[in-house]
């Protein structure tokens, strides 16, 4: 039996993928220099790494957008994340570009995001603007926190007990540039950024109709009439126009028309999911669980776990690495512990 090796890999992309993909022998590498696998590419390598990563296991248990919800079969921030990936890799393969960069980006994405979600992200850096005395809705607050930059500090410095996950330089930035004003500048990259948007706003429809929150028929008709009427009807659509619009004009796009309501339905579910309705209910409990535990770790540093405090780093920083990487339930318990009485026991 035949042993396939990292060279016969690195062969095999460039007989088989396209001129524009990003080839692993001609990675930009990596900050500390190591030696290669024999088995494996150096984008495999940082998948794998991903994949067995503390951070990666703990998106089992962050939420998406319902809160604690009741039910097995909401997502979480994992099922979203298997979910970029699938969609980011079906549009790298029909492109003929590097799947394995783009799964690692896909897998990576999300590492850095807090308990609760979006909510919990915005209490983070609402607390750490009043800890540094920044008018919390500023320019210079949202700077404070943001997940994209946290995803990269994990595995730059955060997972394996203060070395970091030692990425390619493609994959952190990819992970970093998933959201945000800026591209990444690899094709994989920018498939995940773009993948990312396809799967919530599908699967986020999907949850909001399992709560009842919403129905088909809620949704603006444009978006139904161009991108289908179910979640694998629109995946779909959005998917192949990406491939077919992409191979066109020779970089990662989507066709105006398909654009043009995937934004509408995008605004549509902000306007009525995101920022309101029933799904949001709890947010406020959420956001001053966050706030009050960043109030108590930040005077009480001796009791942050010290693989947050293995690095020069101010004390408001230290804590934040700390609580995002909490889960929603392991946030609520520590929350409990330091906040709700404990019962007596009474002698006889």
């Amino acid at each position: 039996m035949r042993v396939v090796t990292r060279g016969d890999l690195e062969r095999f992309e460039h007989l088989h993928l396209s001129p524009d993909a990003t080839f692993s022998d001609a990675s930009r590498g990596r900050e500390r220099k190591e030696v290669p696998d024999p088995l494996r590419t150096c984008f495999q390598q940082d998948r794998d790494r991903i994949l067995h990563s503390k951070s990666f296991r703990r998106l089992a248990n962050k939420t998406q957008v319902f809160l604690a919800p009741e039910g097995d079969h909401y997502r979480t921030r994992l099922t979203h994340t298997l979910e970029v990936s699938q969609v980011a890799c079906a549009i790298a393969r029909s492109l003929g570009l590097n799947v394995d960069l783009t799964e690692a980006i896909a897998l990576g994405h999300d590492l850095g995001h807090t308990p609760f979600g979006h909510a919990g992200e915005r209490a983070l850096r609402k607390a750490r603007a009043l800890y540094r005395g920044i008018e919390p809705l500023s320019e210079e607050a949202d700077d404070l926190f943001r997940h994209n930059v946290q995803s990269v500090r994990i595995v730059r410095q955060l997972e394996k007990e203060g070395r970091g996950l030692n990425l390619t330089l493609e994959v952190m930035d990819g992970i970093c540039c998933h959201t945000g004003p800026l591209q990444a500048f690899t094709p994989e990259g920018r498939i995940v950024a773009r993948a990312d948007r396809i799967a919530y706003i599908t699967h986020d429809i999907d949850d909001a109709e399992r709560a009842g929150l919403l129905t088909e028929e809620d949704l603006p008709l444009e978006a139904r009439e161009v991108l289908g009427r179910s979640s694998s009807q629109r995946i779909e659509t959005m998917i192949q126009d990406v491939v077919r619009t992409s191979a066109e004009e020779g970089d990662i796009a989507m066709s105006e028309r398909v654009y043009h309501a995937a934004s509408r339905l995008r605004t549509f579910l902000y306007e009525n999911l995101y920022e309101q309705g029933d799904a949001k209910s709890e947010e406020p409990k959420a956001e001053r669980v966050v706030m009050s535990l960043f109030t108590y770790f930040v005077t009480h540093m001796d009791e942050v776990p010290k693989e947050y405090r293995l690095h020069d780093d101010a004390p408001d920083v230290q804590v934040a690495d700390y609580l995002s990487s909490m889960t929603d339930r392991y946030a609520i318990r520590v929350y409990e512990a330091l906040n709700v009485p404990r019962g007596w026991g009474l002698r006889s």
